[in-house]
């Protein structure tokens, strides 16, 4: 089946094309999860405005409620709609059967995660992993995943996370496993704490790390709970070697506090699109920052993330 991304005959750059060109420039690929169909029009609508493409991303969870042929149906769909190169990835997938899943449904990239087994297990069914879903489709890119960064994207009392990946260890299972794209631990957590939330601490990333993992693992680089990170370690992570950043709390702060305030501004509301809109908008503007963010535009000191 021929990825989302990879449509023929339509000039549409692959995922690897956009990673590389991107690289090049200095830029990172932003890549936002979804769990519906309100956030699903906030990413897109946010690449529509600012004419840069985007990741989607869905997690195993968040396949499971939208459903993993209707998303890449509906992202297909955009595709062919807007001017702008929209992305399909298979976020933290945990087993062989669902990334297969994911394959045979068009992703244009799988998520392999069994970072939380024994170093020699993730290598061993990651590299099964990726065999399988190149079988399928040789241009889906696949990713695989080590060290420790905890895991669910909420709001958390105490940070996660523990084991930091060393460049050797990168090396290793880049060689091993035949990934296109590495996601390390380098400083990331999955999560905010609330404090993040309230704008009074932000995450900070081993950009010494990230840089040495670049030269030896030499395949593309994915930063996980990319969400409450200092813009200012955003952009030293991405000329460190950064190439995909994952937001997803954010999203869904924005998208809590937004439905919210619209459910309150007219409790006896109850048509559907008139109480979503303003959460579309607001996630939307979330995504828009990011993305300029990430692509080496000024943002504003008030958008979520910044330094406070």
């Amino acid at each position: 089946m021929t990825a989302i991304g990879t449509l023929p005959n339509t000039g549409i750059e692959t995922l690897r094309d956009a990673l590389t060109r991107l690289e090049t420039e200095g830029a990172a690929l932003g890549h936002f999860n979804v769990a519906d169909e309100v956030l699903l029009k906030a990413v897109v609508a946010a690449a529509a405005e600012t004419k840069l493409p985007v990741f989607v991303g869905a997690s195993e969870g968040e396949r499971e409620f939208i459903g993993v042929r209707q998303l890449a149906a509906l992202v297909k769909s955009m595709r062919q709609e807007f001017d702008v190169p929209i992305f399909l990835n298979a976020d933290h997938t945990h087993s062989l059967a669902k990334a297969m899943e994911a394959a045979n449904a068009g992703f244009d990239a799988v998520g392999i995660d069994f970072s939380a087994l024994p170093f020699d297990q993730n290598v061993a069914r990651t590299k099964e992993a990726v065999q399988a879903i190149k079988a399928v489709n040789p241009a889906i890119l696949a990713e695989g995943e080590i060290g420790d960064i905890g895991t669910g994207s909420e709001i958390k009392e105490t940070a996660q996370g523990g084991k930091l990946t060393t460049p050797e260890e990168a090396r290793q299972f880049v060689e091993a496993t035949g990934i296109d794209i590495l996601a390390p631990a380098v400083g990331n957590m999955h999560g905010m704490l609330k404090s993040m939330v309230q704008g009074k601490a932000k995450k900070h990333l081993d950009v010494e790390r990230i840089a040495q993992i670049k030269q030896t693992a030499g395949v593309f680089l994915t930063l996980h709970g990319g969400s409450g990170t200092d813009n200012e370690h955003f952009r030293k992570a991405i000329a460190a070697g950064i190439n995909i950043i994952h937001i997803n709390t954010e999203l869904r702060v924005a998208w809590r506090q937004s439905l919210g305030e619209s459910l309150a501004r007219d409790p006896n509301e109850v048509v559907p699109y008139k109480i979503l809109r303003p959460v579309v908008d607001s996630v939307k503007q979330v995504v828009s920052s990011r993305l300029r963010l990430f692509h080496g535009e000024p943002v504003s000191a008030g958008a979520v993330g910044s330094v406070a």
